[in-house]
Protein backbone atom coordinates (compact mmCIF):
# COMPACT_ATOMS: atom_id res chain seq x y z
CA UNK A 1 0.00 0.00 0.00
CA UNK A 2 2.98 2.36 0.41
CA UNK A 3 3.14 2.83 -3.39
CA UNK A 4 -0.58 3.60 -3.43
CA UNK A 5 -0.20 6.34 -0.83
CA UNK A 6 2.84 7.75 -2.65
CA UNK A 7 0.80 7.97 -5.86
CA UNK A 8 -2.05 9.71 -4.02
CA UNK A 9 0.33 12.31 -2.62
CA UNK A 10 1.71 12.95 -6.10
CA UNK A 11 -1.80 13.57 -7.39
CA UNK A 12 -2.35 16.09 -4.61
CA UNK A 13 0.91 17.83 -5.49
CA UNK A 14 -0.41 18.19 -9.03
CA UNK A 15 -3.64 19.71 -7.68
CA UNK A 16 -1.61 22.15 -5.58
CA UNK A 17 0.34 23.20 -8.66
CA UNK A 18 -2.91 23.92 -10.47
CA UNK A 19 -3.98 26.09 -7.52
CA UNK A 20 -0.68 28.00 -7.59
CA UNK A 21 0.43 26.54 -4.25
CA UNK A 22 3.73 24.82 -3.54
CA UNK A 23 2.54 23.00 -0.39
CA UNK A 24 -0.63 21.66 1.23
CA UNK A 25 -1.66 21.34 4.87
CA UNK A 26 -4.13 18.48 5.36
CA UNK A 27 -6.03 18.28 8.65
CA UNK A 28 -9.22 16.32 7.92
CA UNK A 29 -8.64 12.88 9.57
CA UNK A 30 -10.00 10.84 6.64
CA UNK A 31 -7.84 12.82 4.23
CA UNK A 32 -4.72 12.25 6.33
CA UNK A 33 -5.46 8.54 6.30
CA UNK A 34 -6.08 8.53 2.56
CA UNK A 35 -2.69 10.11 1.89
CA UNK A 36 -0.59 8.24 4.47
CA UNK A 37 -2.40 5.09 5.58
CA UNK A 38 -2.32 6.38 9.16
CA UNK A 39 -4.75 8.46 11.18
CA UNK A 40 -3.25 9.36 14.58
CA UNK A 41 -5.68 11.48 16.59
CA UNK A 42 -5.22 15.16 15.86
CA UNK A 43 -2.49 14.66 13.25
CA UNK A 44 -1.77 17.04 10.36
CA UNK A 45 0.06 16.34 7.10
CA UNK A 46 2.32 18.88 5.42
CA UNK A 47 2.96 18.04 1.79
CA UNK A 48 5.60 20.10 -0.04
CA UNK A 49 7.09 19.51 -3.47
CA UNK A 50 9.81 17.25 -2.08
CA UNK A 51 8.67 15.94 1.29
CA UNK A 52 5.76 14.74 3.40
CA UNK A 53 5.73 15.55 7.12
CA UNK A 54 3.17 14.00 9.48
CA UNK A 55 2.84 16.07 12.65
CA UNK A 56 1.49 13.91 15.49
CA UNK A 57 0.90 14.45 19.21
CA UNK A 58 3.78 13.21 21.34
CA UNK A 59 2.02 10.09 22.60
CA UNK A 60 1.73 6.38 21.73
CA UNK A 61 0.64 5.93 18.14
CA UNK A 62 -1.74 3.37 16.63
CA UNK A 63 -0.04 0.38 15.04
CA UNK A 64 -0.86 1.65 11.55
CA UNK A 65 0.92 4.91 12.20
CA UNK A 66 3.94 3.18 13.73
CA UNK A 67 4.30 1.01 10.62
CA UNK A 68 4.12 4.05 8.38
CA UNK A 69 6.57 6.14 10.38
CA UNK A 70 9.24 3.46 10.10
CA UNK A 71 9.68 4.71 6.52
CA UNK A 72 11.44 8.07 7.03
CA UNK A 73 12.22 8.49 3.33
CA UNK A 74 8.49 8.51 2.55
CA UNK A 75 6.84 10.31 5.45
CA UNK A 76 8.77 12.18 8.11
CA UNK A 77 7.48 12.12 11.65
CA UNK A 78 7.22 15.37 13.59
CA UNK A 79 6.35 14.89 17.25
CA UNK A 80 4.35 17.71 18.79
CA UNK A 81 4.49 18.39 22.56
CA UNK A 82 1.29 17.90 24.59
CA UNK A 83 -1.04 20.87 24.30
CA UNK A 84 0.46 22.07 21.03
CA UNK A 85 -1.51 21.97 17.76
CA UNK A 86 -0.02 19.63 15.12
CA UNK A 87 -1.45 21.84 12.35
CA UNK A 88 0.41 24.86 13.72
CA UNK A 89 3.60 22.80 14.09
CA UNK A 90 3.29 21.63 10.48
CA UNK A 91 2.73 25.23 9.35
CA UNK A 92 5.91 26.30 11.17
CA UNK A 93 7.74 23.56 9.30
CA UNK A 94 6.40 24.98 6.05
CA UNK A 95 7.86 28.37 6.95
CA UNK A 96 11.27 26.82 7.71
CA UNK A 97 11.27 25.15 4.30
CA UNK A 98 10.53 28.47 2.58
CA UNK A 99 7.08 27.54 1.32
CA UNK A 100 5.68 30.49 -0.60
CA UNK A 101 1.99 29.54 -0.90
CA UNK A 102 0.42 27.11 1.59
CA UNK A 103 -2.97 25.66 0.64
CA UNK A 104 -5.10 24.70 3.65
CA UNK A 105 -8.38 22.87 4.15
CA UNK A 106 -10.20 26.02 5.20
CA UNK A 107 -13.52 24.16 5.41
CA UNK A 108 -11.96 22.03 8.17
CA UNK A 109 -10.42 24.81 10.31
CA UNK A 110 -12.03 27.06 12.88
CA UNK A 111 -11.40 30.79 12.55
CA UNK A 112 -9.01 30.76 15.53
CA UNK A 113 -7.10 27.74 14.24
CA UNK A 114 -6.88 29.21 10.75
CA UNK A 115 -5.43 32.42 12.19
CA UNK A 116 -2.82 30.48 14.19
CA UNK A 117 -1.81 28.40 11.16
CA UNK A 118 -1.45 31.49 8.96
CA UNK A 119 0.73 33.20 11.58
CA UNK A 120 2.92 30.11 11.98
CA UNK A 121 3.35 29.70 8.22
CA UNK A 122 4.38 33.33 7.58
CA UNK A 123 5.77 34.61 5.28
CA UNK A 124 4.00 31.92 3.23
CA UNK A 125 0.77 33.20 1.71
CA UNK A 126 -2.38 31.23 2.60
CA UNK A 127 -4.60 29.66 -0.05
CA UNK A 128 -7.68 27.47 0.09
CA UNK A 129 -7.10 23.81 -0.75
CA UNK A 130 -10.89 23.58 -0.82
CA UNK A 131 -11.99 19.93 -1.11
CA UNK A 132 -9.16 18.78 -3.35
CA UNK A 133 -8.46 15.61 -1.33
CA UNK A 134 -12.16 14.76 -1.10
CA UNK A 135 -12.30 15.00 -4.89
CA UNK A 136 -9.31 12.66 -5.20
CA UNK A 137 -11.10 10.23 -2.87
CA UNK A 138 -14.27 10.23 -4.97
CA UNK A 139 -13.28 7.47 -7.40
CA UNK A 140 -12.00 4.44 -5.50
CA UNK A 141 -9.17 2.13 -6.54
CA UNK A 142 -9.66 -1.62 -6.36
CA UNK A 143 -7.85 -1.84 -2.99
CA UNK A 144 -10.43 0.52 -1.52
CA UNK A 145 -13.33 -1.34 -3.10
CA UNK A 146 -11.98 -4.60 -1.68
CA UNK A 147 -12.04 -3.01 1.78
CA UNK A 148 -15.63 -1.90 1.24
CA UNK A 149 -16.58 -5.35 -0.02
CA UNK A 150 -15.19 -7.01 3.11
CA UNK A 151 -16.92 -4.41 5.27
CA UNK A 152 -20.23 -5.24 3.60
CA UNK A 153 -19.66 -8.98 4.04
CA UNK A 154 -19.07 -8.49 7.76
CA UNK A 155 -22.26 -6.47 8.18
CA UNK A 156 -24.27 -9.01 6.16
CA UNK A 157 -22.89 -11.88 8.24
CA UNK A 158 -23.71 -10.19 11.54
CA UNK A 159 -27.21 -9.31 10.36
CA UNK A 160 -27.84 -12.82 9.08
CA UNK A 161 -26.91 -14.32 12.44
CA UNK A 162 -29.16 -11.91 14.31
CA UNK A 163 -32.12 -12.82 12.12
CA UNK A 164 -31.70 -16.46 13.11
CA UNK A 165 -32.02 -15.66 16.82
CA UNK A 166 -35.08 -15.12 19.00
CA UNK A 167 -36.11 -11.47 18.79
CA UNK A 168 -39.48 -11.16 20.55
CA UNK A 169 -39.15 -9.57 23.98
CA UNK A 170 -35.67 -8.14 23.44
CA UNK A 171 -35.07 -4.40 23.47
CA UNK A 172 -33.92 -2.26 20.58
CA UNK A 173 -30.86 -1.25 22.57
CA UNK A 174 -29.87 -4.84 23.36
CA UNK A 175 -30.18 -5.91 19.74
CA UNK A 176 -28.07 -2.94 18.60
CA UNK A 177 -25.30 -3.80 21.07
CA UNK A 178 -25.37 -7.43 19.94
CA UNK A 179 -24.99 -6.44 16.30
CA UNK A 180 -21.99 -4.24 17.10
CA UNK A 181 -20.37 -7.11 18.99
CA UNK A 182 -21.04 -9.57 16.18
CA UNK A 183 -19.42 -7.25 13.61
CA UNK A 184 -16.28 -6.95 15.72
CA UNK A 185 -16.24 -10.73 16.23
CA UNK A 186 -16.24 -11.13 12.45
CA UNK A 187 -13.25 -8.86 11.93
CA UNK A 188 -14.58 -5.30 11.90
CA UNK A 189 -12.46 -2.54 13.42
CA UNK A 190 -15.70 -1.21 14.89
CA UNK A 191 -19.18 -0.20 13.79
CA UNK A 192 -19.00 2.36 10.98
CA UNK A 193 -21.78 4.30 12.71
CA UNK A 194 -24.13 3.63 15.66
CA UNK A 195 -26.34 0.63 14.85
CA UNK A 196 -30.01 1.58 14.56
CA UNK A 197 -32.72 -0.87 15.59
CA UNK A 198 -36.24 0.50 15.16
CA UNK A 199 -39.36 -1.50 16.02
CA UNK A 200 -43.09 -0.92 15.88
CA UNK A 201 -43.95 2.76 15.41
CA UNK A 202 -40.20 3.57 15.27
CA UNK A 203 -39.61 1.39 12.22
CA UNK A 204 -38.55 3.19 9.06
CA UNK A 205 -37.22 6.28 10.86
CA UNK A 206 -33.84 7.52 9.63
CA UNK A 207 -31.13 7.48 12.30
CA UNK A 208 -33.41 6.20 15.05
CA UNK A 209 -31.56 5.88 18.36
CA UNK A 210 -32.40 2.48 19.94
CA UNK A 211 -34.57 2.62 23.05
CA UNK A 212 -35.71 0.17 25.71
CA UNK A 213 -38.82 -0.67 23.70
CA UNK A 214 -39.23 -4.43 23.46
CA UNK A 215 -39.86 -6.24 20.19
CA UNK A 216 -43.45 -7.46 19.87
CA UNK A 217 -45.13 -9.88 17.48
CA UNK A 218 -46.42 -8.16 14.37
CA UNK A 219 -43.88 -5.34 14.60
CA UNK A 220 -41.99 -3.99 11.68
CA UNK A 221 -38.27 -4.20 12.52
CA UNK A 222 -35.86 -1.87 10.69
CA UNK A 223 -32.15 -2.56 11.08
CA UNK A 224 -29.45 -0.15 9.83
CA UNK A 225 -25.81 -1.03 10.35
CA UNK A 226 -22.34 -0.80 8.89
CA UNK A 227 -18.98 -2.36 9.69
CA UNK A 228 -15.68 -0.48 9.46
CA UNK A 229 -12.82 -2.55 8.04
CA UNK A 230 -9.34 -1.04 7.70
CA UNK A 231 -10.90 2.39 7.71
CA UNK A 232 -13.63 1.71 5.12
CA UNK A 233 -17.30 1.34 5.97
CA UNK A 234 -20.34 0.09 4.06
CA UNK A 235 -23.98 0.57 5.07
CA UNK A 236 -27.06 -1.63 4.86
CA UNK A 237 -30.66 -1.30 6.06
CA UNK A 238 -33.44 -3.86 5.96
CA UNK A 239 -37.01 -4.13 7.26
CA UNK A 240 -38.71 -7.32 8.43
CA UNK A 241 -41.83 -8.40 10.31
CA UNK A 242 -41.58 -10.08 13.71
CA UNK A 243 -43.19 -13.33 14.77
CA UNK A 244 -46.18 -13.58 12.46
CA UNK A 245 -47.29 -13.24 8.86
CA UNK A 246 -47.23 -9.60 7.76
CA UNK A 247 -50.46 -7.64 7.55
CA UNK A 248 -51.59 -6.54 4.11
CA UNK A 249 -50.64 -2.89 4.76
CA UNK A 250 -47.13 -4.03 5.66
CA UNK A 251 -46.85 -6.11 2.49
CA UNK A 252 -48.05 -3.20 0.36
CA UNK A 253 -45.76 -0.62 1.98
CA UNK A 254 -42.73 -2.88 1.74
CA UNK A 255 -43.46 -3.56 -1.94
CA UNK A 256 -43.52 0.17 -2.72
CA UNK A 257 -40.21 0.88 -0.97
CA UNK A 258 -38.64 -2.21 -2.53
CA UNK A 259 -39.67 -1.03 -6.02
CA UNK A 260 -38.40 2.49 -5.32
CA UNK A 261 -35.05 1.22 -4.08
CA UNK A 262 -34.66 -1.00 -7.13
CA UNK A 263 -35.39 1.96 -9.41
CA UNK A 264 -32.69 3.96 -7.62
CA UNK A 265 -30.15 1.15 -7.97
CA UNK A 266 -30.85 0.76 -11.67
CA UNK A 267 -30.20 4.50 -12.22
CA UNK A 268 -26.55 4.18 -11.14
CA UNK A 269 -24.60 4.40 -14.38
CA UNK A 270 -21.36 6.26 -15.21
CA UNK A 271 -22.25 9.62 -16.73
CA UNK A 272 -25.70 9.71 -15.14
CA UNK A 273 -26.57 12.93 -13.26
CA UNK A 274 -26.18 12.50 -9.49
CA UNK A 275 -29.82 13.44 -8.95
CA UNK A 276 -31.15 10.74 -11.28
CA UNK A 277 -31.30 7.98 -8.64
CA UNK A 278 -33.24 10.30 -6.35
CA UNK A 279 -35.64 11.21 -9.16
CA UNK A 280 -36.23 7.53 -9.97
CA UNK A 281 -36.92 6.68 -6.33
CA UNK A 282 -39.18 9.67 -5.73
CA UNK A 283 -41.20 8.94 -8.86
CA UNK A 284 -42.11 5.45 -7.57
CA UNK A 285 -42.95 6.70 -4.07
CA UNK A 286 -45.04 9.61 -5.27
CA UNK A 287 -46.99 7.49 -7.74
CA UNK A 288 -47.95 5.28 -4.79
CA UNK A 289 -49.02 8.30 -2.75
CA UNK A 290 -45.95 8.59 -0.54
CA UNK A 291 -43.45 11.40 -0.34
CA UNK A 292 -40.76 12.01 2.25
CA UNK A 293 -40.79 15.54 3.58
CA UNK A 294 -38.75 17.53 3.81
CA UNK A 295 -36.91 15.88 0.89
CA UNK A 296 -33.64 14.20 1.87
CA UNK A 297 -31.06 12.70 -0.51
CA UNK A 298 -31.83 9.09 -1.35
CA UNK A 299 -28.13 8.26 -1.01
CA UNK A 300 -24.56 9.47 -0.87
CA UNK A 301 -20.99 8.44 -1.43
CA UNK A 302 -19.31 6.19 1.12
CA UNK A 303 -15.75 5.12 1.95
CA UNK A 304 -13.37 6.36 4.64
CA UNK A 305 -16.31 8.39 5.91
CA UNK A 306 -19.82 7.06 6.12
CA UNK A 307 -21.11 10.08 4.19
CA UNK A 308 -18.95 11.38 1.35
CA UNK A 309 -19.44 13.05 -1.98
CA UNK A 310 -21.39 12.68 -4.18
CA UNK A 311 -24.83 13.38 -2.76
CA UNK A 312 -27.67 11.65 -4.56
CA UNK A 313 -30.36 14.20 -3.85
CA UNK A 314 -32.78 16.47 -5.65
CA UNK A 315 -30.88 19.26 -7.33
CA UNK A 316 -27.42 17.79 -6.70
CA UNK A 317 -25.08 18.65 -9.55
CA UNK A 318 -22.44 16.60 -11.31
CA UNK A 319 -22.40 13.16 -12.85
CA UNK A 320 -21.51 9.74 -11.54
CA UNK A 321 -18.18 8.14 -12.37
CA UNK A 322 -17.26 4.47 -12.52
CA UNK A 323 -15.84 3.00 -9.29
CA UNK A 324 -17.71 5.45 -7.06
CA UNK A 325 -19.33 3.64 -4.10
CA UNK A 326 -22.71 5.02 -3.08
CA UNK A 327 -25.69 4.12 -0.93
CA UNK A 328 -29.30 3.99 -2.08
CA UNK A 329 -31.69 3.94 0.86
CA UNK A 330 -35.26 5.16 0.44
CA UNK A 331 -37.93 4.70 3.05
CA UNK A 332 -41.43 5.58 4.15
CA UNK A 333 -42.48 6.18 7.75
CA UNK A 334 -46.15 6.34 8.77
CA UNK A 335 -46.45 8.20 12.10
CA UNK A 336 -47.89 5.98 14.81
CA UNK A 337 -47.67 2.83 12.68
CA UNK A 338 -44.07 2.36 11.57
CA UNK A 339 -42.47 2.06 8.21
CA UNK A 340 -39.95 0.54 5.85
CA UNK A 341 -36.40 1.48 4.94
CA UNK A 342 -34.16 -0.46 2.55
CA UNK A 343 -30.56 0.57 1.89
CA UNK A 344 -27.68 -0.95 -0.04
CA UNK A 345 -24.08 -0.02 -0.71
CA UNK A 346 -23.15 -0.33 -4.38
CA UNK A 347 -20.26 0.54 -6.66
CA UNK A 348 -21.06 2.36 -9.89
CA UNK A 349 -19.95 0.21 -12.83
CA UNK A 350 -20.65 0.48 -16.58
CA UNK A 351 -23.15 -1.89 -18.14
CA UNK A 352 -20.26 -3.62 -19.94
CA UNK A 353 -19.00 -4.71 -16.50
CA UNK A 354 -22.41 -5.86 -15.35
CA UNK A 355 -23.79 -2.56 -14.10
CA UNK A 356 -23.85 -1.45 -10.45
CA UNK A 357 -21.99 -3.87 -8.17
CA UNK A 358 -24.12 -4.74 -5.14
CA UNK A 359 -21.94 -5.08 -2.03
CA UNK A 360 -24.65 -5.67 0.60
CA UNK A 361 -26.47 -8.87 -0.27
CA UNK A 362 -28.75 -9.68 2.69
CA UNK A 363 -32.19 -10.47 1.28
CA UNK A 364 -34.58 -7.57 0.80
CA UNK A 365 -37.65 -9.81 0.94
CA UNK A 366 -40.23 -9.12 3.64
CA UNK A 367 -39.40 -12.04 5.90
CA UNK A 368 -41.42 -12.95 9.00
CA UNK A 369 -38.82 -13.61 11.68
Amino acid sequence: MADVHTARRERLRERCGALGADAALVTRPANVRYLTGAEPDGSALLLTRDRAVLAVPEEPLPDAAEQLLQQPDEVQRLEVPPGADPAVAAASTAARHRVEVLAMEEHELTVARHRAVVEAAAPARPADLDRAVEQLRLVKDEEEITGLRISAEIADQALGELLESILVGRTERHLAMELERRMVDHGADCAAYPVSIATGSHAGLVGHVPTDRRVEEGDFLTVALGARYRGYGASVARTFVIGTAPAQWQIDLHAVVFAAQRAGREALQPGTPCGEADRAVREVLQSAGYAEGPPRPVGHGIGLEIEEEPRLGPGDMGKLDARVPVTVGPGVHLPGRGGVRIEDTLVVRPLGEGGPELLTITTKELLAL
